[in-house]
């Protein structure tokens, strides 16, 4: 298949900019992946569509505030460092804006002092690895919950007034650039009336990278090359999958990123198991799900890998005339946007 068969024409308008309160009350498109058939809903709905003894798998990545302002000790000239990756104690690999301020040996300062940089190399593709220090008080996670910004999607132009709007709120393992959003939908309320129903619910932790962003700039989709993100699954998800295929229950992951660590993990271990590793594993249409009965996910961008992962999941046809129709009736797309339900 080609890119150009995942485009779909989106008006400006239907792009979120900001979240909506409560969480839960944004719509929700349910498709059923065998006839292709749209009912339209409100998230706090979701109960209605799962069963006593289903589980939902959640990916439980906390974003890091990792967007943060400065000044070069040398001149004084602005900068805008993205920590986008951990080599090593306060030794990160960074996007510096401008770059050509950031040379080998330049010195920066953050936060008046809370936080201070070292340029120490500069990678192939033009990241910056950069060596942090932090003042007596702070460590770099304590620092940026300080000074840092959310590294918000380059579609989102309004300033996000609460950080936490842009995590989860199982929000646990801190390490991602970018919000696993279908789960920005749930309140602590409905994830409790979720258990009441006797709904399993399960965690692993997948840390979104940059990369989720990158647009597929190859004619054939089989030529993109996926970036790499580390996740993890614990004895207690693994085994509560097993135990709830055992009984013949739907396993529904809520995200492309909770969807990528179970089929990644299936795919390489022939089962699901409790582990770590990184995956960059690229699914589109003609991926035999291994592991996935239900997903819950956003409104994806056109031509992106993740639309791609939808049509794998429900359908080409079927996905492609969903998205049209979400369009048609003015829902709310990408991070900030409503939801849709495949089951």
């Amino acid at each position: 298949m080609k890119t150009v068969d995942f485009y779909y024409d989106l008006p400006e308008e239907l792009i979120a900019q900001t979240p909506l309160e409560p969480r839960d009350s944004s719509r929700m498109l349910v498709l059923s992946k065998g006839s292709g058939e749209i009912d339209h809903k409100h998230f706090y709905n979701i109960i209605d569509h799962l069963n006593e003894g289903d589980c939902l798998i959640l990916n439980d990545s906390r974003v890091l505030p990792a967007r943060i302002f400065g000044i070069k000790d040398e001149t004084g000239a602005s900068v805008e460092f993205l920590l986008l990756r951990q080599i090593e104690n306060n030794t990160w690999e960074t996007l510096a804006k401008p770059g050509k301020k950031a040379k080998p040996g330049a010195k920066f300062t953050f936060g008046e002092g809370i936080m201070t940089a070292t340029v120490k190399d500069v990678t192939e593709e033009g990241n910056r690895i950069v060596e942090f220090s932090c003042n007596e008080n702070d460590n770099i996670y304590s620092a940026l919950d300080k000074i840092g910004q959310m590294p918000l999607p380059p579609y989102i132009t309004e300033k996000l007034k609460d950080k936490e709007r842009y995590q989860t709120v199982y929000s646990n393992e801190v390490g991602s650039a970018a919000a696993p959003t279908a789960g920005l939908h749930f309140t602590k309320e409905l994830l409790q009336k979720i258990k009441d129903k006797g709904v399993n619910i399960g965690y692993v932790t997948l840390h979104v990278g940059l990369g989720t962003f990158r647009p597929v700039k190859v004619e054939e989709i089989t030529d993109h090359k996926m970036h790499s993100e580390h996740y993890e699954i614990p004895k207690e998800t693994a085994q509560l999958i097993k135990e709830t295929k055992e009984n013949g229950k739907r396993v529904i992951a809520v995200g492309t990123t909770s969807c990528r660590t179970l089929e990644s993990v299936a795919t390489k271990y022939g089962e699901i198991c409790d582990c770590e590793g990184f995956t960059d594993i690229f699914i589109y249409p003609g991926y035999k799900f291994k592991v996935l009965d239900g997903l819950v996910t956003n409104f994806h961008l056109p031509e992106s890998t993740l639309i791609m992962l939808v049509s794998a999941f429900c359908g080409y046809e079927n996905t492609m005339n969903a998205y049209k129709i979400a369009v048609d009736e003015k829902y709310r797309f990408f991070s900030f946007g409503d939801s849709m339900i495949i089951l």
